[in-house]
């Protein structure tokens, strides 16, 4: 398990590195003061898990998963228990009262493991695919780190891309062509010009007269298949 450090203070890092010493399973590869620091050493060490300090100087914790394209596990460390709930709200791993206690390190690592093997069972296309498992969404002060599987479909609108996951449907500033790179093509299909749909939300299909498809997802959401698309899905469903 690879671990990044990212917490303004010296000391609080080097605690948490001597609580780690005891796990041989983890392996710090880099710590971070800032979140200047913290977007580069994620870029460089590609971490499985951050533990990530939420107030910092030039930017908050949630402000640098914001910014991130590649989002690892997250375990907040943090001497303010304010923010605890707005952790769980978007999804951290654990949320941990500095100064850290060993025992509750260890339930949060264990819940690292847990995260780290679903994820190892995803199909990936490539080293950043199979990173690409989870993306931070924020809307207004509303904020989630959503797995990409719970995500039934995607919508472009301009440069912006509308996810529809649990009930939400917030819009995040990049563009739907951009995320389709990223994605697992075993997972997620290209529906229209506009629409990316989950293969695994597909509750049915039908074939209209014309020869195109069009699906009703899980969630109740409908989505017409392009033509070109459908003879694809067809291909793809054994239609």
């Amino acid at each position: 398990m690879r671990a990044l450090i990212v917490d303004d203070e010296r000391l609080a890092r080097n605690a948490l590195r001597r609580l780690l010493s005891a796990h041989p399973e983890v392996k710090v590869v880099g710590e971070a003061s800032n979140c200047d620091e913290a977007m580069g050493a994620i870029q460089k060490c590609w971490p499985d898990v951050l533990f990530l300090d939420v107030e910092m100087p030039g930017g908050s914790g949630f402000e640098l998963l914001e910014k991130l394209e590649y989002v690892p596990s997250v375990i907040f460390t943090t001497a303010y228990d304010e923010y605890a709930v707005r952790a769980f709200e978007v999804s951290a791993l654990d949320y941990l009262m500095k100064p850290i206690a060993a025992e509750r390190l260890d339930a949060a690592l264990t819940r690292a493991r847990k995260a780290l093997a679903m994820i190892a069972k995803e199909p990936c296309n490539g080293r950043i695919a199979s990173a690409f498992q989870q993306i931070f969404v924020r809307e207004g002060e509303r904020c989630w780190i959503v797995q990409l599987t719970d995500i039934s479909l995607m919508e472009s609108e301009g440069s912006y891309t509308r996810l529809h996951f649990g009930g939400n449907a917030p819009l995040i500033y990049r563009s739907l062509t951009a995320i389709e790179q990223r994605l697992s093509p075993t997972t997620f299909f290209r529906a229209n010009r506009c629409q990316v749909v989950n293969l695994r939300w597909i509750e049915a299909v039908e074939n209209d007269i014309d020869g195109r498809l069009s699906i009703k997802l899980r969630n109740g959401k409908q989505v017409e298949i392009s033509r070109r698309q459908s003879k694809s899905l067809k291909d793809l469903l054994s239609f």
